[in-house]
């Protein structure tokens, strides 16, 4: 069985030239999601003042968590409730990003642990689609 949780993530939004964005790096406790050629979202705890810093004047580094909802699938039956709300192929390990549920999300893999990143505002849709089409590999 896999089992359905939300989660509200720390994630921190950096817009800067692509050559900043090349040299980001992070904690071991922070994913980095190179989303875009001048765009890098880092899920987990960052200060953002020394990120400030090294950006300048030449972009932005915002703190945006809460435009994101995490919902995570956890277990054995975690990548086949995947499948039924997704077709993207999900690596072993790392991240991807497409459609779930017929909305953009990024999607970062762990061992036994798939969680979707929503936008905040489609959040309810994807878990009740989760919850709809998954309803058979989900624990109650």
């Amino acid at each position: 069985m896999a089992e359905l949780r939300i989660e509200l993530p720390s994630v921190t939004a950096v817009l800067a030239p692509a050559d900043l964005c090349d040299g980001l790096a992070a904690a071991d406790d922070v994913v980095v999601l190179r989303v875009a050629p001048r765009e890098v979202l880092l899920v987990g705890p960052v200060d953002v003042s020394p990120l400030r810093g090294l950006v300048g004047e030449s972009g932005l580094v915002e703190e945006v968590s809460d435009a994101w909802v995490g919902l995570v699938l956890e277990g054995d039956d975690a990548p086949e409730a995947f499948a039924r709300i997704s077709e993207l192929e999900v690596p072993q390990l790392g991240w991807t990003q497409g459609e779930v549920a017929r909305v953009a999300a990024k999607v970062l893999v762990e061992p036994g642990r798939i969680a979707v990143l929503v936008p905040a505002m489609l959040a309810a849709h994807v878990e009740e689609r989760v919850r709809a089409e998954a309803a058979e590999v989900l624990a109650s």
